[in-house]
């Protein structure tokens, strides 16, 4: 992708590891600088230490307006600008529907929901007055099939893309881009001991994804490479969903 997002600063969520630290650093190797934004502070900064002068850490709880205001504050001050937002922090907890704590289920809706409402709305103002924008919404497989185990998991995945749909013509003529990723298996931290041993022979491509794989896919959305598309829906998931 060469240096496709040079001179453009892109918010990551969740980037302290897994997924959305892949994504950081494939939007760095292009030329952004990146905020890396997580709760999880020692692992945030580790990879923002590691992107060197273009990583910036900032400590964030995505359920929290007041949060991100203060992301909004510090990317403006140390890089002036944002250019992309990459709501990709996210809660996985999964139980049979009868089993399903209303607890659990509000805390995966304020995160995995409200949480990327919340950047929009926090975001939105910078990329207008930069004269646009992307936004990239990392929903699931789960939010385009029915999994078993993923009632709470799944609505808020689909809602995800309903926001994202919304998003795309509320901000279109503001130049903002707003797509929705759906990744399925990817080996990440956040999976990898409750998939330990699985056998992967039932996805088309016969295993799991890599962070990496999704990382490149949101590089391209954040990218002007991708400046006629919004609204729209990628899947990552080795053809899963298609078979």
């Amino acid at each position: 992708m060469g240096k496709q997002l040079d001179g453009k600063v892109v918010v990551i969520t969740g980037a302290g590891r897994g997924q959305g630290a892949a994504e950081a650093r494939s939007c760095a190797a292009a030329g952004a600088r990146v905020v890396v934004t997580d709760v999880r502070e020692d692992e945030g900064r580790a990879v923002a230490a590691e992107l060197g002068d273009q990583g910036l850490y900032v400590r964030h709880d995505v359920a929290d307006p007041a949060s991100w205001a203060t992301v909004v504050k510090e990317a403006l001050r140390a890089f002036g600008t944002v250019s992309a937002l990459v709501n990709n922090a996210a809660l996985w907890r999964t139980a049979h529907v009868e089993q399903q704590r209303p607890a659990d289920f509000e805390a995966l809706l304020r995160v995995n929901l409200l949480g990327p409402f919340h950047g929009i709305q926090a975001v939105a103002p910078v990329l207008r007055a930069g004269g646009g924008g992307s936004i990239v919404n990392i929903s699931s497989t789960a939010g385009l099939v029915g999994i078993p185990g993923h009632a709470a998991y799944g609505s808020t995945k689909f809602g995800l893309r309903g926001l994202t749909r919304s998003a795309a013509l509320d901000l279109a003529r503001d130049r903002i881009r707003v797509n929705s990723v759906h990744p399925g298996a990817i080996d990440t931290p956040m999976v990898a001991e409750a998939v330990a041993g699985r056998d992967w022979s039932h996805v088309p491509l016969g295993r799991m994804g890599r962070p990496e794989e999704v990382g490149e896919l949101v590089l391209f959305l954040c990218s002007d490479a991708s400046s006629y598309v919004t609204g729209s829906e990628f899947t990552v998931d080795g053809g899963m969903t298609t078979a």
